[in-house]
């Protein structure tokens, strides 16, 4: 298998940001998927460069992309979802899963999706902040049964840190084999979460990422949070 040389253009952008611009899930996003068309390729580029998604654009007017993490392909995943918008800055984006809403607004970027197209996982209550903060890492497979998504997205665990202002705590323990023990920042959890409460919320996750969300009529949930750039693509 050979990877074409221009694939190596791609953008780094971080999302779901803090308010001081700090934290957020990083992801790779190819602007000319043209370059490596190939499924097979695109899963061994995804592998070689490590982030837990990375997208790949088919069609930046209409906007459609493809998310690969480094083992597998996603039909839909939040913060892929919402670094793309912004970066594409599109009223939608096309996922295998749908079409995804999105908008800017300020500082925020925001998507709008359907629950049941993000992996399942275990939502998992806790009493409060400081036991969701205690957590130790659970070994992999620990907590759900397995998915068609494989080890990603097992556990998310939460708990109110005020639930009259719907400021919510939350850890994500994906139990992959790649390496990944927690992640940072997770939009399709949180989707899911805002889809049980009913509510909009806003989620602190992992060490400081901010993801905010709100019910939508149909049955849809948006996600949104800062994205930053943080490195432009090399051209050669």
């Amino acid at each position: 298998m050979v990877l074409n040389a221009r694939v190596t253009d791609y953008d780094v952008v971080r999302v779901f940001c803090g308010p001081r611009a700090g934290h957020g899930n990083e992801l790779g996003v190819v602007r000319e998927g043209s370059t490596l068309p190939d499924p097979a390729d695109r899963q061994e580029f995804a592998a070689k460069l490590g982030f837990s998604e990375t997208v790949f654009v088919d069609d930046p007017e209409r906007g459609v992309i493809d998310i690969y993490t480094p083992t597998s392909r996603l039909p839909f995943a939040g913060h892929p979802c919402v670094g793309a918008a912004w970066l594409l800055d599109v009223p939608e984006l096309v996922t295998p899963a749908g079409v995804v809403g999105a908008r800017l607004d300020g500082e925020f970027t925001w998507i709008e999706a359907r629950p049941e197209w993000a992996p399942p996982r275990t939502l998992r209550r806790y009493a409060s902040a400081a036991e969701v903060d205690a957590l130790q890492v659970p070994p992999p497979g620990v907590g759900a049964p397995p998915t068609p998504f494989g080890q990603w997205g097992r556990i998310y665990a939460w708990a109110w840190e005020d639930e009259a202002a719907g400021r919510v705590r939350a850890r994500a323990f994906p139990g992959r084999d790649d390496g990944m023990d927690e992640d940072e920042a997770t939009g399709a959890a949180a989707l899911l979460l805002t889809a049980r409460l009913g509510r909009a919320l806003n989620i602190v996750q992992g060490a400081g990422s901010q993801i905010l969300t709100a019910p939508q009529p149909g049955g849809r949930v948006e996600v949104g949070g800062r994205v930053l750039l943080e490195r432009r693509p090399l051209r050669r």
